[in-house]
């Protein structure tokens, strides 16, 4: 029986950590297609994306938009396995009070907050919130499949998303107070963390989202 296409893109829009997401998709995905693409014919053919971000949210809603990538966005969500990581995951929500406060896609309920001294107790809360923390799993999600509770993930990020709706939550972390460090909402698996710097938690999520069926 001929393997069945398993063609991954990650979306180029500038502000992602693009090398690093496809290094660590190529090591995990053996046979599978690699794209690091803008281009919409290329994520229209794509088997599942990969949404990733580093830096402020307003430059990248700005590229997101310019390049008119978020309809590419909300079709992918709708139609096939998306992953999306840190800033990626912070642009699927309402609004985030970076920069002054700056509109996202509205694809997801929720807003984005920043960390604050005032959220910890007995000890000074340094921003961003930097290196390795425990990811307790909230509900189990194909994406953890193999993966013990509480590991260890790394974080980059001084804002984080804040959701009403709880049934999205897929895992949580604590850093002054509990956030939420991962949504899952049916084809689309979004991540605070960085999977492709988490060593084998982090390769080990990257895998199960390239064997993700819907």
């Amino acid at each position: 029986m001929a393997r069945r296409s398993n063609h991954i893109a990650v979306l180029d829009y500038g502000m992602g950590n693009l090398h690093s997401v496809s290094k660590a998709l190529q090591k995990v995905s053996e046979g599978a297609r690699i794209s690091v693409s803008a281009d919409k014919q290329v994520l229209d053919s794509a088997d599942r994306i990969v949404f990733p971000g580093v830096g402020a949210i307003r430059d990248c809603m700005a590229e997101i938009k310019r390049r008119s990538l978020d309809v590419a966005i909300e079709k992918a969500i709708r139609t096939k396995p998306v992953l999306a990581i840190c800033v990626g995951m912070q642009a699927l929500m309402d609004h985030s009070e970076e920069n002054g406060g700056v509109d996202c896609l509205r694809l997801l309920p929720g807003n984005v907050r920043l960390f604050r001294a005032e959220q910890s107790v007995g000890y000074s809360l340094k921003v961003p919130h930097m290196g390795w923390n425990c990811v307790h799993q909230c509900r189990s999600h194909r994406l953890w499949d193999g993966i013990d509770q509480h590991s260890r993930f790394y974080f980059v990020h001084s804002y984080f998303v804040e959701t009403s709706d709880t049934s999205l939550i897929s895992g949580q972390c604590h850093y002054g107070n509990q956030f939420v460090a991962a949504i899952g909402q049916e084809n689309l698996f979004a991540v605070q963390f960085h999977p492709e710097k988490s060593a084998s938690s982090g390769l080990r999520l990257l895998k199960n989202f390239v064997a993700w069926d819907i």
